[in-house]
């Protein structure tokens, strides 16, 4: 376990140490000090709707289940057989009465009491099948904010509503997007792994100077591209995925302009820059009047207008989660090893709005986080680039200095509109705070 002192050392307002990202002892401590304290995503309430579904997740890097229960509540459990530590639950989510381990079929309820052992007559006389030692180990803070679910394994510590902060106002907007305001994951999922730590996904998400150079192919691809269509194309794409990669080759004066806001927990997002066709914000076509219209009917006009007009990118919810509302998704970081990390992405049907609204959306994140992506390709090789060149250590500390000097404060957070690499220097701030606290 890497000492406090070297831990307080690391995370320099400048830039921080590359220790951070390559040392497997400091891995450890993150994930003792960060995953196993901080309030953790593990999931939506729509994907256990009922008693007795479950759904298989991570928090670090320990496997979980998140588990409704027969009251309705829910409950994070640890993914592990008390008996022999076998993984209890292979399936990524279903509905069950109990979980039944594979080896010697402890079982166990969907609170995690063991309640059945095989050959009873085998164990001493004092073994106590009540005995809480062995049930299953439940994080002791669960809570749900509009239907995203996030746990914590510290007994103690700051609210779920203090360490999201503003950052309520992202999963606000997503929710009320839904003209029902009922909004549920849909469509399954897609999931990457990359060969790099799991700091690099949030500090690279809102870095505005990397599109024009790491996602250049992309841009000239779609920028020589003829215009032509493919038969019902007009009901598939619509240009979508053309305009997700020109938008990235963007003039640095455009980047600049862009405006972004870092929060005291390590949250930051970015404004919009998708700004023509179905990426646009204030985007028409036949489908988006409808889908507006039945939200001014849910909503009235000004409230719709309101929620339509948010346009932010990447709402990183560190140290985990990346929502972007406008386009009904989120992301998800799970650190596998100190150089390994998967990300999955999801997508969000909105109860009220017509199909082609779901549709786009799918259609969204399959250019942006599939495994094929043309975008995400491209910053995967760069988080393996940059693993591989700090992992030589010639390199003793990352440079974040970058619009340092023209960070602004105010309404309790920081703000940039200029260059800036202020989303990593909250970031690194966060980090700090979690991980120089003693238990």
């Amino acid at each position: 376990m890497a000492k406090l002192n070297d831990i307080l050392a690391i995370a320099d307002p400048d830039g921080m140490a590359s220790k951070a990202y390559t040392d497997p002892a400091i891995f450890e401590a993150e994930m003792e000090r960060i995953f196993g304290r901080a309030w953790i995503f593990v999931g939506h309430e729509s994907q256990v709707p009922n008693p007795g579904n479950f759904w298989r997740t991570w928090m670090g890097v320990d496997e979980v289940l998140l588990v409704r229960q027969k009251s309705g509540d829910l409950k994070v459990l640890r993914n592990a057989c008390t008996h022999r530590g076998t993984r209890l639950c292979a399936e990524k989510s279903g509905s069950t009465n109990s979980f039944v381990c594979p080896y010697h079929s402890w079982g166990f309820d969907l609170d995690g009491a063991l309640k059945a052992v095989p050959d009873m007559d085998g164990y001493p006389v004092d073994f106590d099948i009540t005995d809480r030692k062995l049930h299953l180990s439940s994080a002791p803070r669960v809570e749900s904010y509009r239907g995203f679910v996030f746990a914590s394994r510290a007994e103690t510590g700051p609210s779920l509503a203090a360490f999201l902060g503003q950052m309520t106002d992202a999963i606000d907007n997503l929710v009320d997007r839904a003209p029902d305001g009922e909004i549920k994951i849909d469509g399954g999922s897609l999931r990457v792994r990359y060969p790099g730590n799991w700091k690099l996904h949030h500090e690279n998400a809102n870095d505005i100077v990397h599109p024009g150079f790491v996602h250049d192919s992309s841009v000239t691809s779609a920028k020589s591209a003829d215009g032509g269509v493919v038969p019902n194309d007009s009901l598939i794409d619509r240009g979508q995925t053309k305009g997700m990669m020109i938008s990235n080759g963007l003039t640095p004066k455009d980047w600049n302009a862009i405006e972004l806001t870092g929060t005291p927990e390590g949250h930051s997002f970015m404004g919009g820059f998708y700004k023509s066709g179905l990426l646009a914000h204030q985007q028409e076509d036949a489908v988006t009047r409808t889908y507006r219209k039945s939200l001014e009917a849910a909503h009235g006009k000004e409230k719709a207008a309101t929620v339509l007009g948010m346009d932010r990118f990447n709402n990183l919810i560190w140290p985990t989660l990346n929502i972007n509302a406008q386009f009904h998704q989120i992301r998800v970081v799970h650190p596998i090893s100190v150089s390994e990390t998967v990300i999955e992405g999801y997508c969000f049907r909105l109860g009220g709005a017509p199909d082609e609204i779901f549709h786009r959306a799918v259609r969204f994140l399959g250019t942006l986080v599939s495994p094929a992506s043309m975008i995400f390709s491209d910053d995967l090789e760069i988080f393996g680039r940059v693993q591989r060149g700090l992992k030589n250590g010639g390199i003793e500390r990352l440079n974040g200095q970058r619009g340092a000097s023209t960070d602004m404060q105010g309404m309790g957070a920081r703000h940039s509109t200029t260059s800036s690499e202020l989303p990593l220097r909250v970031q690194a701030a966060a980090w700090h705070n979690w991980m120089g606290v003693e238990q």
